[in-house]
């Protein structure tokens, strides 16, 4: 984190949009269950939004962490989308926003970067949360994909600079209500727009620095490291190729990943696999390494998956194998390896 915050991160911590249900549906039970298994492996950052699950996993989180002393940990959500009873609840299960998660309650969205959006969206959190503090708020998903065109892009901006959106963050960091101003981003570009106008703590970085992609070296990251802000790393496995492995998952981006990506996680895998190194720990310790990485943040919708993370990050792996990675050009040579 930036020396103007206070907070610090460790360097694992919990992404609860799998809480959300993208992919699969999982009981309650079960999202309870893997809540406890991260707390029980030492896990004590939780990070979540109300866009995972249509705010499911704030629920489910919340439900968790109101049972542990709130001293003991940090949560962190996001803004930038405002939940709402459908207009219509009988067809709204053919709407976009059912459509990308398997389970995910009901609720309509709309996105709302100015003053009254950034605090309502922030008041609704803590209600559902059912916390009245949280550690740090990131601004959700402000980019192409997510506002379609580039006038979208400088709408939301816009929103932020002019409608008093981004000085809403800042006045509840000066009153100590939040420690950190995050930003999430899934593409490179966006950090330069970001820091052009806004001071920022950290970016939730989603895709662009991970075991397949370092694009994120070339701009983004000299930008951070320019202005003072530190980098979390989430989807730390692609969205899934990276976990298992592309003859189990298929997952890149959060979709069908092409055949270069799966080439690639191809080679990735069986050199892993010369090493008797699992995939899944190369992938969570590589961007650790870079200095300007506070905290990875694995998703995981079971206990065995929370396992499986936390044994990949204690797990010794020469420096050597990552040598050899930089000499079959699977990394770029100039991405910080760990020693």
């Amino acid at each position: 984190m930036t020396n103007t915050t206070l907070l610090t991160l460790p360097e694992i911590g919990l992404g609860c949009g799998t809480l959300g249900d993208p992919d699969e549906v999982i009981s309650e039970l079960q999202a309870q269950a893997t809540l406890s298994a991260a707390w029980d492996g030492g896990i004590r950052y939780f990070d979540t939004a109300p866009w995972y699950g249509n705010t499911q996993s704030e629920h489910r989180l919340g439900y968790f962490l109101r049972q542990k002393p709130r001293e003991q940990f940090i949560v962190t959500t996001k803004v930038g989308r405002v939940y709402s009873r459908p207009a219509d609840p009988k067809t709204f299960h053919t709407s976009p926003w059912m459509a990308r998660w398997k389970g995910g309650l009901p609720f309509d969205l709309r996105f709302d970067y100015s003053r009254e959006g950034i605090l309502r969206s922030y008041e609704d959190s803590l209600m559902r949360l059912g916390l009245n503090t949280v550690d740090a708020l990131a601004i959700h998903d402000l980019d192409l994909k997510h506002q379609k065109t580039d006038e979208g892009v400088k709408h939301a901006l816009n929103q932020l600079s002019h409608e008093g959106g981004y000085q809403a963050l800042r006045d509840m960091k000066d009153r100590g209500e939040i420690k950190a101003i995050g930003v999430g981003i899934n593409h490179t570009g966006m950090i330069p727009l970001f820091l052009e106008r806004f001071e920022i703590d950290y970016f939730l970085v989603a895709m662009p620095y991970t075991l397949l992609d370092q694009t994120a070296l070339d701009e983004d990251f000299a930008h951070c490291a320019k202005h003072d802000a530190s980098v979390v790393i989430g989807a730390v496995y692609a969205s899934g190729i990276l976990a298992t492995g592309p003859n189990d998952n298929r997952s890149y981006g959060y979709q069908d990943a092409p055949p270069d990506v799966i080439a690639r996680a191809q080679k990735l895998e069986a050199l892993c696999l010369e090493n008797d190194i699992p995939l899944r720990a190369a992938a969570l310790q590589f961007p650790l390494a870079h200095p300007l990485v506070s905290s990875v943040i694995p998703g995981s919708n079971s206990p065995s998956q929370v396992e499986q993370n936390l044994e990949a990050l204690k797990l010794p792996i020469p420096p050597t194998f990552w040598q050899t990675l930089k000499a079959e050009n699977l990394i770029r040579e100039d991405a910080p390896v760990p020693s």
